[in-house]
């Protein structure tokens, strides 16, 4: 049985995506999950050391530091101390945005 969000729409989970790259590209389920798993495993380590990926038409990853600031618990209104921290950030492509829309 599928599993559906709030939304209702499809999530695609990593075993739906392993199939679609199986299906699309003629590869068997191991061979897909392989490749599914070198790409985001070279797009990780891209990140770690603050580069930028960018997949032509599809979009761009890359690293973004937020430094420390001051913030608010909402239950006791006390001030706390949030920690600088690196988030990833994806800028989809203008192809993909077209696609979508």
């Amino acid at each position: 049985m599928p599993y559906f969000n709030l939304s209702k729409s499809r999530l695609m989970n990593k075993g739906d995506l392993v199939s679609a790259i199986a299906d699309k590209a003629s590869l068997t389920k191991d061979q897909a999950e392989s490749a599914l798993t070198a790409m985001l495993g070279a797009i990780e380590d891209a990140l770690k050391q603050e580069d930028s990926v960018s997949l032509i038409g599809f979009g761009t990853f890359s690293v973004n530091n937020r430094p420390a600031r001051e913030g608010r618990n909402p239950r006791t209104n006390e001030t706390i101390q949030i920690a600088a921290k690196n988030v990833v950030k994806f800028k989809p492509g203008k192809k993909l945005s077209e696609s979508v829309n």
